[in-house]
């Protein structure tokens, strides 16, 4: 079964599709496993384009973005090739490209992209001294995680050239029906224990307490999913309490969890 993005605010997918239908840059932003990735990944899928994606770091460079010059062998030749990174295989193809985590990448590298996002659409490949031009169908989405560790805020020049779409956490309701639609936990008294224990994530994370990858939706439907094969509490720490270094933050969790699942 295909895994699909579920929100309670119906308008994030709705005005992605605006955006995107009008030739648009989209920017997500939002916490760590609300659903960013999931919701490019629909969103590529309901175009009919492929996806090709950048994992931002301080590590990403030009090449990341563009690619790089190789040597080959043709007929016992050797021959300098330029190998097509993802930006440039996304404009000629008219493909998505998928920038995920764009405020974890260092301020310079990224100003090589501004031409591409804005309306010339069009980069120069300071490798090759070629100019692409982006095919009609080429989009970008971009995606944030505010405030997390190693993010810096991004350049004005870059942010002006998306429009941004918030989401935050989902709700109750919607994690309930993420669960029962994603998961192959199907006993609903527990399903509806672990909606009540992400509450708790949510207020703890919103409170500093812990991190936003506790909270994530994703750690939830692995964490129901490990419940049909083992205890509660060893699924809890499996898919949420040993991913954390904090013993502060472990410890929190593990009371939460032993209060909504009687552990």
């Amino acid at each position: 079964m295909a895994i699909k993005f579920l929100h309670n605010d119906e308008n994030i997918k709705s005005d992605a599709q605006v955006i995107l239908s009008l030739g648009k840059n989209l920017l997500l932003k939002g916490p760590t496993g609300s659903g960013k990735t999931r919701l490019a990944e629909d969103l590529t899928g309901e175009l009919g384009k492929d996806m090709y994606s950048i994992n931002c770091s301080v590590d990403v460079d030009i090449e990341s973005l563009l690619g790089f010059k190789t040597i080959e062998y043709n007929e016992g030749r050797q021959e300098i090739t330029f190998i097509d990174g993802p930006v440039i295989r996304a404009m000629k193809e008219g493909a998505m490209l998928y920038i995920d985590e764009i405020n974890m990448a260092k301020p310079e590298v990224l100003p090589i992209l501004n031409a591409a996002l804005d309306y010339r659409r069009t980069i120069t490949n300071p490798l090759t001294g070629d100019t692409i031009v982006a095919d009609e169908g080429f989009n970008v989405i971009a995606a944030i995680n505010v405030g997390y560790v190693g993010t810096m805020p991004m350049n004005e020049a870059l942010l002006n050239r998306f429009n941004v779409i918030e989401i935050g956490y989902v709700s109750k309701e919607s994690l309930r029906e993420v669960l029962n639609s994603q998961s192959i936990q199907k006993d609903a008294s527990l399903i509806e224990s672990i909606t009540d224990f992400h509450e708790d994530l949510v207020t703890m994370t919103e409170q500093g307490q812990i991190s936003q990858e506790a909270s994530s939706v994703r750690s939830l439907i692995d964490l129901a999913d490990l419940s049909t094969k083992m205890p509660i509490g060893r699924a809890c720490y499996r898919a949420i309490i040993d991913k954390l270094d904090s013993e502060q933050e472990k410890k929190a969790i593990l009371n939460a969890a032993e209060l909504q699942f009687g552990m």
